[in-house]
């Protein structure tokens, strides 16, 4: 499909998401390394337990903070209740990549459910929902749709600055399995939102993360 599986930077310490290792930087197109500026889990309350399903790790250009500016000064509980933070973020013309991986086995249909209702709910809120975008996210849902997550199976998102996509690797017992290339630029912005929305990304604990490690970086 003309995109590349990422590499990992070697003699380097890990950072530890609940017992799963992420490396602190990751070069997943260009020669230019991506720093690991936030990470977390998600998870869901089962008869009054809390069951962690994924691990997660938001690598971006360092370049960003160029265009985090305005926002120079703010301590990191603020920026995590401020989605047009989130909204730049996500807008910055730079390199993003988010690593998923599973802790809890779940089918990968009930994981594209997931997505594809948070995509079309805001795409159809943009009043951008047509049949392109349909279109589109029905490839998304089908990538999904047969696989089954097992735990250290890995999901990877990268959003290149060169280009308004989203380019998907899903690999599950150290096998690269397979690949999508999400054309639909707008299809595209929602998935990146969907990790990276502030308040409305499906990981408080990614958001609170990356905003705390922002604040720091822009204070120095």
């Amino acid at each position: 499909m003309g995109f590349c599986c990422y590499s990992i930077a070697v003699g380097t310490e890990v950072v530890m998401v609940d017992d799963i290792p992420f490396p602190p930087q990751i070069n997943p197109g260009s020669d230019k390394p991506l720093s690991l500026l936030g990470q977390g889990i998600t998870d869901i309350e089962i008869h009054f337990l809390q069951v962690k399903f994924t691990a997660i790790g938001v690598y971006l250009d360092p370049e960003i903070f160029t265009h985090l500016q305005a926002w120079k000064g703010k301590t990191g509980a603020d920026l995590a209740k401020d989605d047009a933070f989130f909204d730049a973020v996500i807008s910055s013309p730079v390199d993003k990549f988010v690593r998923v991986v599973v802790i809890k086995e779940i089918k990968g249909s009930q994981y594209g459910v997931q997505l594809e209702n948070a995509v079309r709910d805001w795409l159809a809120a943009d009043d951008k929902y047509e049949d392109e975008e349909e279109e589109s996210l029905e490839q998304v849902v089908q990538f999904f749709q047969h696989k089954y997550f097992k735990k250290d199976s890995v999901l990877t998102f990268y959003f290149p600055a060169s280009s308004a996509t989203a380019e998907l690797t899903f690999s599950t017992e150290g096998k690269e399995e397979s690949k999508l290339k999400v054309e639909n630029a707008n299809v595209a912005e929602m998935i990146k939102k969907w990790y990276l929305g502030g308040t409305r990304g499906v990981s408080q604990t990614t958001i609170s993360s990356l905003a705390n490690n922002l604040s720091a970086e822009l204070s120095n």
